[in-house]
């Protein structure tokens, strides 16, 4: 069996669906990937294919975050899903890992993660409370985490974190 990674293209969109969609076990995430695609949202989208069959996908979006003394953007990480018969094989960690690889060759400076506290730090994500970086939804400050793609890129970096709107209907 042989795992590859590759970014998506439109052919995949059915599977991705199919895939986010049975590993949370509904539709939401499989519907919010799919209305971000189609609003046009710049996100970069990666699948894994065990055989030629798409077993995983990554997807990462931008996101605004504000303060008084301005606004910068940076990207955020999800929804993350593996099929459900290969989970626990290492799929999600390798997308997640060659995702914020891509990010970082895309230039953004900083990465954003709404997850399992246990889960991502394996990335080196950190909660980003510590560093005056809020959600803009109210959530328990150790799942809201960032990750620095570039050395640095947290110093002077304060404020309060807006995921595209249509994450709100999650």
């Amino acid at each position: 069996m042989t795992v590859t990674i590759r970014l998506e293209t439109a052919v995949d969109a059915p599977n991705v669906f199919a895939v986010e969609a049975a590993a949370f076990g509904r539709p939401a995430e499989a519907e919010l990937v799919e209305k971000l695609q189609q609003a046009g949202v710049d996100t970069i989208s990666l699948v894994a294919l065990l055989d030629d069959a798409l077993v995983g996908h990554v997807l990462f979006s931008p996101v605004i975050v504000k303060s008084d003394e301005g606004e910068f953007t940076a990207v955020a990480l999800g929804p993350v899903a593996v099929s459900p018969d290969h989970q626990k094989e290492g799929m999600g960690s390798a997308l997640c890992r060659q995702g914020l690889e891509a990010c970082r060759e895309a230039g953004y400076e900083l990465a954003f993660v709404l997850g399992h506290p246990s889960y991502y730090p394996r990335f080196g994500f950190t909660p980003s409370a510590p560093h005056g970086l809020r959600c803009q939804f109210e959530v328990p400050d150790e799942v809201f985490m960032v990750l620095e793609l570039m050395p640095g890129a947290l110093q002077n970096k304060r404020g309060t974190v807006y995921y595209h709107p249509l994450f709100s209907g999650v």
